[in-house]
């Protein structure tokens, strides 16, 4: 059917690359791109491409010249960025400027402050609009299959939706003392930031995990979990009619947030530059380097992850309660793509996102949340494509 450009090379971009070559109807051809050429060939290496011919090549993705330069050269269909989202924009003006589609799996963050918006994403509606263009945005899982997943309970299980929460639980282990499961910078910067959930039509406040739970997750057990603020809950407070409350929770380990606790107490987990021996060197972009690359902890880590919706709102008049969910096993991912279960519940979701605007299911010009369009054909993907999805009608809610 056509060309993808994959802009990034770790670990969710060599799940990306695998899922795509499993369609080739859809993906008859695939680019990998990145900074670091050699990352792109280690991926290329890596996949039995099939009858999807995979190419690599080296970009910049700072610099928005060197995208145009390379979309102009490969001429794909759809640019699936899964670089780091400081580079959102700089992407979306190439395919403006070169005719194609976009998709990313994360929002635009500001390298200088820790801010997950879409403002600065959404401000871009009418240029791609007038381009004829679609921009899907947050096709990971969370955001992404967590807003389809609202998407498909709005559609067929309510009437009116009153209140979501988001819990992402992850049971794996990698057994060293202290890594993360993606990106460590933006991990960090993500958990360290003030937690925040909308009520009422305005945004709370609260400090870094100070609200804390326990939840009794299936397949996992019963994990302590912690209100974090996270991009979807912006895009579902405006999308999903008839909210009152929208909360997002994840899993910490007491080991992780006591290194966490320690790292920052000493510094290493600011943005601010510092001079060290005549150069500026941000202490959090050092910490990324030394810490293990996510990339490389699919063989060592055991165990699932468990992330879903737990819904409260009425159908008929009735108050009605749902929880959809999927679970994925870190072992099973290695064995499939070479990859952990992070990676890999971010990939699936974008090459299917991916699929969709290729197919014209999913295309329609302008920037969109995955929540604004029909949540059908993504959830039927899902089930076929790895990330199996299951529902409960009864779930135990959270206070």
């Amino acid at each position: 059917m056509g060309k993808a450009l994959i802009i990034g090379a770790g670990g969710v971009a060599s799940v990306v690359a695998h899922k795509c070559c499993q369609v080739p109807d859809v993906f008859e051809e695939i680019c990998i791109a990145s900074r670091t050429l050699s990352k792109c060939e280690a991926i290329k290496d890596k996949i039995d491409g099939g009858k999807t011919k995979v190419t690599v090549a080296q970009v910049d993705a700072d610099k928005t010249e060197e995208v145009i330069e390379l979309i102009n050269s490969f001429k794909p269909e759809i640019v699936i960025n899964v670089a780091l989202p400081y580079q959102d924009l700089t992407i979306m003006d190439a395919c403006l400027a070169t005719g194609v589609h976009y998709l990313d799996t994360a929002n635009y963050e500001p390298p200088e402050t820790a801010k997950f918006e879409y403002k600065w994403q959404w401000e871009y509606k009418q240029k791609f609009e007038e381009a004829g263009l679609t921009a899907l945005l947050g096709s990971g899982f969370d955001p992404g299959v967590t807003g389809v997943f609202t998407a498909y309970a709005q559609k067929h299980h309510f009437d009116e939706i009153n209140y979501i929460d988001i819990v992402d639980a992850n049971g794996g282990d990698h057994g060293y003392p202290f890594a993360t499961n993606f990106n460590p910078e933006i991990n960090i910067r993500e958990i360290t930031a003030n937690g925040r959930y909308w009520e009422n039509g305005e945004w709370i406040e609260t400090p870094p995990l100070s609200e804390k739970r326990e939840y009794n997750l299936d397949q996992i057990g019963p994990k302590n979990i912690y209100l974090l603020y996270h991009e979807e809950l912006e895009s579902l407070a405006v999308n999903i009619k008839g909210l009152k409350r929208i909360r997002f929770w994840m899993t910490f380990s007491d080991n992780y947030l006591n290194h966490l606790k320690v790292l920052e107490n000493v510094g290493m987990t600011s943005i601010e530059p510092i001079n060290y021996e005549g150069k500026e060197i941000i202490p959090l972009q050092f910490l990324k380097e030394i810490l293990p690359d996510p990339a490389s902890l699919g063989p060592r880590t055991k165990g699932k992850t468990n992330i879903g919706c737990i819904i409260q709102g009425t159908k008929d008049g009735k108050p009605k309660t749902y929880y959809v969910y999927n679970i994925c096993d870190h072992q099973e991912c290695y064995r499939e793509v070479g990859s952990q279960a992070i990676s890999y519940t971010t990939g699936v979701p974008a090459m299917i996102g991916a699929m969709l605007i290729m197919k014209g299911q999913w295309k329609r010009p302008g920037v969109y949340n995955v929540e604004e369009f029909d949540p059908d054909p993504f959830m039927d993907a899902l089930n076929k494509y790895g990330l199996p999805w299951q529902e409960n009608f009864s779930p135990t809610l959270i206070d």
